[in-house]
């Protein structure tokens, strides 16, 4: 952890806001190749005439400003944990007071649960929709993109918008290429990506300086009235003009904020004054910029048709200029993808940890750095996931119709955690509170509708994936919850064992030291009780050990684990971890150095309890629910891989539970 005086120097805080570039604001940065050309597709048929594209511009000028720059940046990102951001961390904020607790405990964490699982839909869609967006810039390069025929002997093919999908040149690589790009990028996700990471950085601020001079070269040489985008009452006029074509807009709007929610998630990785700086001297200069630049050309009438790509056109009209500009762009949507890929290892391991998912592989990539994960079942999964979609929409105007509702719907939660937090934790009045986000309500109310009108073409998608990860974490929990409550039912409390031990019970003591591993530090485990009964010993040295994961992101060192002499050559263990953090237990176990005696893995015998689950007459949860979660038991990671033991040093004792 770096010290506040080097948080305060300006080379540091220029360092860390330009690492933040590399990986908070990759999927925000890449909007421009797509954003602007969706509000104009067909589907909508929006003629792109001077009211129109200042409108446009306007709502994504405004959006831009109001929900990144006022609600992320100066309001929720205050809303931190020891620093740390992200949607778990609102949550845990909000049930920090006692009457939300008492009152709101279940839906304010089924709310940030449902948040989180939306998140999935995001990291499958961005890097499919980010990368075929920039692969699709090769048709803009003449050399490889024959202009299309409009005679009988066209070799054009138009989806349901009316896009062309297939004709001669580059066109019918642009699928391939993509997929290439993406099994490549994931099949190197378990090298790790720390010392490729150094690099994001410098090639983002050359990429949002990219943006910012086509921008300014687009509005210098087209039309610098577009500058007038600037003033709200064009998209006041827009929204209210014609409702009923302008509100279906709003959804290819917003893509211009998707990737707001990063800013807020990143925050513990690289502090709140480095993304402050990042965001309003770089990222949001660069992107309005080229969003006018866009706009500019498309008023000139440079382009036929709003819709053929217009952030490629903005470059000169040559090779030298087109070929790198596609390959930077290629670039970038890469390092876009990878900030989503592992930000969903990270949420992974987060409802791991809190007790929303089965335990499953995850490897290290880094001996220096924790947080460097890669986690193989979620990897494969976002590969296929994102190779079918790239297949299925064959292009990013039809993806665009399935991005969106997710982030939508998870900022709208943010919103009402945030509100929870401010009256509650704050002091804030129900009147300041209200003021301050009602507008953003109202504003991701709208956003939320417009993205629900592209459900059919496709924006179903994120909505499955996300009530899918929330029917799995939620069943998890669930049955977990189940299976505790039916073996504590059966288990003797552990004070009681202890007074049986000195009230002189008859157990033969061997030498050694017993680990074993208790997920209730309050009963005896269930793996001593079948010890002692079947094997007839117990050792001279107990330990009953517990890891807590704690509802914070993180749990100081001194506080890492407590222990406690029960008496009759017995200790108590209790390891604290926050829910971005992985628990070791050699780590915890240093803590018998305090009390006079060491407990090395390699010489300690760790006892596990595995439960199998059956079926029984009386059902705990629905037939489908517990169908799912015995599926779920059966594929979980076994504690041993999980917490790293030394497989020659572990017993396991297992029983079977009807369920």
């Amino acid at each position: 952890m770096d010290s506040p005086a080097e948080r305060k120097d300006p080379k540091y805080l220029a360092g860390m806001a330009l690492a933040a570039l590399g990986v908070v604001f990759g999927d925000i940065g890449t909007s421009p190749l797509y954003a602007l050309k969706e509000c104009f597709s067909k589907h909508y048929g929006l003629a792109p005439s001077p009211d129109n594209v200042l409108g446009v511009l306007s709502m994504i000028i405004w959006t831009l400003t109001m929900i990144v720059s006022v609600k992320y940046v100066m309001f929720v990102m205050r809303a931190d944990h020891k620093g740390e951001g992200g949607i778990m961390t609102l949550v845990h904020l909000a049930l920090s007071n006692e009457e939300n607790r008492s009152k709101h405990k279940v839906a304010l964490v089924l709310m940030g649960i449902f948040g989180a699982a939306l998140l999935y839909g995001d990291g499958i869609i961005t890097p499919a929709i980010s990368v075929l967006s920039a692969i699709e810039g090769l048709m803009e390069i003449p050399a490889l993109a024959p202009s299309l025929l409009v005679d009988a002997h066209s070799q054009v093919v138009l989806d349901a918008h009316g896009e062309a999908v297939m004709h001669g040149g580059i066109l019918p690589w642009i699928v391939p290429i993509t997929m290439v790009i993406l099994v490549g990028l994931f099949a190197v996700q378990r090298f790790g990506t720390g010392g490729v990471a150094k690099i994001f950085g410098p090639v983002m601020l050359l990429w949002f300086s990219t943006l910012a001079l086509l921008g300014i070269r687009g509005i210098l040489v087209y039309d610098a009235g577009v500058l007038a985008a600037f003033s709200p009452h064009y998209a006041w006029n827009f929204l209210t003009g014609n409702p009923a074509q302008a509100l279906p807009v709003m959804g290819s709007v917003f893509l211009a904020a998707t990737g707001a929610e990063a800013l807020y998630a990143d925050m513990g990785h690289f502090g709140l004054k480095p993304i402050r700086l990042g965001w309003l001297a770089v990222a949001m200069p660069a992107l309005m910029l080229n969003y006018l630049g866009q706009g500019a050309m498309i008023l000139s009438g440079k382009v036929a048709d709003a819709h053929t790509a217009p952030f490629f056109k903005l470059a000169p009209d040559s090779l030298w200029a087109s070929v790198p500009l596609v390959a930077l762009a290629t670039l970038a949507t890469v390092i876009a993808s990878q900030a989503l890929i592992t930000g969903a290892y990270s949420i992974t391991m987060q409802a791991i940890q809190l007790g929303y998912l089965p335990r499953i592989r995850i490897l290290h990539t880094s001996k220096d750095e924790r947080g460097q994960i890669y986690i193989p079942s979620v990897n494969w999964f976002l590969m296929v996931a994102c190779i079918g979609l790239v297949l299925a929409f064959k292009s990013s105007s039809n993806l665009a119709a399935a991005y969106g509702i997710a982030v939508t719907l998870t900022m709208l939660i943010t919103t009402f955690l945030f509100y929870f937090i401010a009256r509650n934790l704050w002091g804030w009045g129900w009147a300041k509170a209200m003021l301050i986000c009602t507008p953003f309500v109202i504003l991701e109310s709208l956003f939320a509708y417009a993205n629900l009108l592209k459900i059919v073409d496709g924006g179903w998608f994120p909505l499955l994936v996300g009530l899918g990860v929330f029917t799995l974490m939620t069943t998890w929990k669930r049955g977990r919850t189940i299976l505790r409550e039916k073996i504590a039912a059966g288990l003797l409390p552990l004070g009681d064992f202890v007074r049986e031990l000195k009230g002189g019970a008859s157990v033969t003591r061997v030498g050694g030291t017993a680990v074993f591993m208790a997920g209730n530090p309050n009963v005896t485990p269930l793996a001593l009780l079948h010890n002692i009964k079947h094997n007839k010993v117990m050792h001279k040295r107990v330990i009953f050990l517990s890891i807590v994961t704690e509802t914070v992101p993180h749990v100081e060192p001194s506080r890492r684990a407590t222990i406690t002499n029960l008496g009759e050559g017995c200790w108590s263990i209790i390891g604290h971890y926050g829910f971005m953090e992985e628990p070791h237990v050699s780590e915890v176990l240093e803590v018998t150095k305090s009390v006079g005696f060491e407990c090395p893995v390699n010489q300690c015998t760790f006892f596990l309890s595995r439960e199998t689950i059956v079926p029984g007459a009386k059902r705990s949860m629905p037939l489908w629910r517990s169908t799912i979660f015995g599926v779920m038991s059966k594929n979980a990671q076994s504690a041993t891989a999980f917490f790293r033991l030394p497989p020659n040093r572990v017993v396991e004792l297992g029983m079977q539970v009807e369920f």
